[in-house]
């Protein structure tokens, strides 16, 4: 889940080719790579494993590209794109439309996955939560978002509930204040946080958010903006497709790509069978490709839903801080163009 940043603003450079003269008599123009740089959502996880293999398995380079994966820091990836330090990043739709709402430079261009990860969990032996409505009246350990209370307040009301409850934000330490039960309920992305817990051994139930109320999501998307898009659309449109296969090739070679991935990062990613697990679940629940074969796209008719909750909901608000009042030409949020 997702951000004074932890290091300076990296300065964009952008190579262009050279020619050069090799042989008498005949001249030979050569390119240097262009180069990309990418920002992370977050520490290092299997959502990202497309990026280090396109990266490490060539098909960047084999596109003419030089790819830098950004390491993650308190500075969101939307706004480091918006503001230019890098040419992509992974975000999420919410913090996307909230962002672009307000006047960043943003503009998603592939879906890492084509579902809604997330779920809303619980303690299994909380015999008593038999449903939605018997959330009224618990303790959320939340993330300080807006989206999270409209989102919970939904899920309970549509089971019939009042959609009352108490927030008590605490970031990522709502999972250890679930398991010793200082909280009842949080959410978690159930291919990352929720195999973990299943790992352990930890005994959970959960419900989904689209069977109460909630329009399904790409909780993951990659971003570029506007700016760079117009100003370098070859190399855009080159990232974009070798991106897709790299994340086409951990759907078809997974334990190759695992391996992989461990193998870039043995510093932070110290638990192999964690990374394993969590890829079988994104392969299994057709999270990075579809039900229907899709990998990467972004389907609008789920995007349009998704921002027509949000401006519902009152979450999307002006450069101000201003409720918006007129609902966003949403079309103008995204696109596949990139995608070949």
């Amino acid at each position: 889940m997702t951000d004074l940043t932890r290091r300076q603003a990296l300065l964009l450079t952008l190579v262009s080719g050279l020619p050069l003269v090799a042989g008498a008599g005949r001249a030979q123009a050569q390119s240097a790579a262009q180069k990309v740089t990418v920002a992370l959502d977050w520490t290092v996880n299997t959502n990202h494993i497309g990026l280090f293999v396109a990266r490490d398995k060539g098909f960047y380079s084999e596109a003419g590209l030089e790819v830098d994966i950004l390491p993650y820091s308190d500075t969101g990836a939307g706004t480091l794109v918006a503001n230019r330090v890098a040419d992509f990043g992974i975000n999420g739709t919410i913090s996307l439309f909230t962002q672009k709402t307000a006047g960043a430079d943003l503009k998603g261009v592939y879906a890492v996955v084509q579902s809604e990860t997330g779920r809303l969990v619980f303690d299994a032996a909380r015999s008593e939560i038999k449903s939605p409505r018997n959330l009224d009246g618990l303790t959320y350990g939340g993330f300080g978002s807006a989206w999270e209370n409209a989102l919970i307040g939904t899920i309970i009301r549509h089971d019939g509930g009042k959609g009352n409850f108490e927030t008590v934000t605490l970031g990522t330490s709502a999972y250890e204040a679930l398991a010793n039960g200082s909280v009842d309920f949080t959410l978690e992305v159930s291919t990352w946080e929720g195999v973990e817990a299943g790992l352990k051994g930890v005994k959970q139930r959960s419900f989904v958010y689209a069977d109460y109320g909630v329009p399904d999501e790409h909780t993951t998307l990659i971003s570029s903006s506007e700016a760079y898009l117009q100003a370098n659309p070859k190399p855009a449109a080159a990232f974009v497709q070798a991106t897709r296969r790299g994340y086409q090739f951990a759907v078809d070679h997974p334990d190759a790509a695992a391996a992989l991935l461990i193998a870039a990062n043995k510093d932070t990613l110290t638990n192999p069978a964690l990374i394993e697990a969590s890829l079988k679940a994104l392969i299994d629940g057709h999270y990075l490709r579809g039900d229907n074969g899709a990998i990467g796209t972004m389907d609008p008719t789920k995007m349009h839903a998704i921002g027509d909750y949000l401006f519902a909901a009152g979450i999307l608000r002006d450069a101000d801080g201003k409720v918006l009042t007129q609902r966003p030409e949403f079309a103008e949020y995204f696109s596949n163009s990139t995608l070949g």
